[in-house]
């Protein structure tokens, strides 16, 4: 099982829940963020003045899969959620060594 942390733009969030819908990604969490990566943000003129923009907000979605599902899910949002500029975002890729549901005890890939 692999867990995936997928930061992404806010506005391709209804686009990588279709992906994730499509590879049956039994469950997902969503949390909204602010961050920058290498360019550090950017910098705004407003009213004559010049501001410097680091904190750019971000959606983080969290899911646990199958290792195949997992491989299928990143070729997906790297095909489909790419648009060639600075932000698109990053995945990062965990195993994990068990799940367990609480409600009936299952564990492993059943439990999710």
């Amino acid at each position: 099982m692999k867990k995936l942390e997928i930061v992404v733009k806010p506005e391709k969030l209804e686009d990588l829940k279709m992906i994730l819908d499509e590879c049956k990604a039994s469950g997902l969490m969503i949390t909204n963020i602010m961050g920058y990566g290498n360019q550090k943000g950017f910098r705004q003129l407003y009213r004559g003045a010049e501001y410097q923009v680091n904190l750019l907000p971000k959606v983080k979605v969290e899911s646990v899969v199958d290792d195949e599902a997992a491989v299928q899910i990143i070729d997906k949002v790297v095909d489909r959620i790419n648009t060639g500029n600075y932000g698109d975002g990053k995945i990062f890729v965990y195993d994990v060594e068990d799940a367990v549901r609480i409600r009936t005890g299952e564990r492993g890939a059943e439990a999710l």
